[in-house]
């Protein structure tokens, strides 16, 4: 079974009062770097390996490459957990599948969707995969 994990970027935050209080430049503002609704896909093949070339992703919108080191030091093991198959957060969201994470700049963080997609290759895949059950409930979440 492929692979692939998408991102998509949910809420763009700016808390002012503390650049003002705390930056070198008190109007930086918001992260210049995404938008709202801005997807990434990133794959995972031996012809396109997005991961091991430090994020390059495709924007898709526009076909560029995912524009931030911090925010993909801060995201990219859920990336890379995504690409192998595995359980991105598992019992802590509603589907396993996916995880909310954000950047780690505290003064103007950016909140991602991210989504392991799955691809089956056979049709054996394809009716395990139909059979799978990805979901978390209450009494199962991990509140540690």
């Amino acid at each position: 079974m492929q692979h692939q994990c998408k991102i998509t970027v949910l809420e763009t935050k700016c808390f002012s009062d503390l650049q003002e209080e705390y930056l070198a430049n008190p109007q930086s503002g918001p992260c210049p770097c995404f938008k709202v609704g801005d997807e990434f896909l990133f794959q995972r093949t031996s012809e396109h390996d997005d991961y091991y070339h430090l994020g390059i992703g495709t924007r898709l919108s526009d076909g560029g490459n995912w524009p931030c080191g911090e925010a993909w030091d801060a995201i990219n093991r859920y990336i890379y957990t995504a690409l192998q198959g595995g359980s991105i957060m598992h019992q802590w969201t509603r589907d396993e599948r996916l995880m909310i994470g954000c950047c780690n700049d505290g003064t103007r963080p950016v909140v991602f969707k991210i989504e392991r997609i799955d691809i089956p290759e056979t049709e054996e895949e394809a009716e395990w995969l139909a059979k799978q059950d990805f979901t978390n409930n209450p009494e199962d979440a991990y509140v540690g």
